[in-house]
């Protein structure tokens, strides 16, 4: 009788630790998001609406798309990249790092000129030949790693286009991503910048003193794409960043939806 008991009792906890065990596993479902740094804000409120539906955790990690994707072929664990470029995508695709069948193109934004919120710098008419350089005076103009990083790419792109990139060049400060290139300018260590619009309308330290025309640049587009260790977690997770209520997310901060 009593080695029937212990044998119940045995059965009941490993039954108990088995229950445990399965919530805990509900719990820690998760997936891991490389994205753009200029996505934060907006991602970050899209992820957490996503967790609220489905349960599943979002792991975002920002910075510049050129960084996470060199961290993804180094061997990262990511189920999602968000690129700022389809330059980095591609290099990806390249790599056999991206899982090609699930790429899209998501959202679209702006190049804009920024200086800080209490500067004398009022509005600037971006042409071919403007003085740039001379309204940075001796101080310098923040953006992205023109070499590697997609905002100063598309800036370095612009300010050929319009002719004036050999005036600027010695007076630009590059940073590690689009944040840090922000972060100067709310800080008074830039009189100017150049950021993406959705940058510049979170950070109430800043303010858009032009925006750059269309053609000075490539179009400004994210491309999204699970890895190709990714998780079946991730294929919901991408519908979802398709939806209404995402769309409506990402309107909200300034991106262009281009997924109709």
């Amino acid at each position: 009788m009593l080695a029937r008991r212990s044998v119940v009792v045995a059965l009941g906890t490993a039954l108990s630790i088995a229950a445990i065990s399965g919530a805990a596993h509900a719990q820690d479902k998760s997936i891991t998001v490389f994205a753009a740094a200029s996505m934060k804000n907006a991602l970050d409120d899209v992820d957490a609406a996503y967790t609220k539906q489905g349960g599943v955790k979002v792991v975002a990690s920002y910075d510049a798309s050129s960084a996470l994707m060199k961290q993804i072929e180094g061997g990262a664990p990511a189920d999602v990249f968000v690129s700022a470029d389809l330059k980095w995508m591609d290099y990806g695709s390249q790599k056999k790092l991206i899982n090609d069948s699930t790429k899209v193109n998501l959202l679209g934004n702006e190049l804009v000129l920024i200086a800080p919120k209490d500067s004398k710098i009022g509005n600037v008419t971006i042409k071919p030949g403007f003085d740039l350089a001379g309204l940075a005076g001796d101080g310098r103009i923040a953006t992205g790693d023109v070499k590697a990083v997609p905002v100063g790419i598309y800036a370095q792109a612009a300010l050929q286009k319009l002719g004036v990139w050999s005036a600027v060049e010695p007076k630009m400060a590059m940073t590690q991503n689009v944040r840090a290139a922000l972060t100067l300018v709310a800080r008074g260590e830039a009189p100017l910048g150049i950021v993406y619009s959705t940058d510049a309308k979170v950070e109430p330290g800043v303010k858009i003193v032009a925006t750059f025309p269309e053609d000075s640049h490539d179009p400004i587009i994210y491309p999204v794409a699970a890895t190709v260790s990714a998780k079946p977690d991730a294929t919901p997770y991408l519908a979802f960043l398709r939806s209404a209520a995402a769309k409506t997310t990402f309107e909200s901060y300034g991106f262009t939806v281009l997924i109709k």
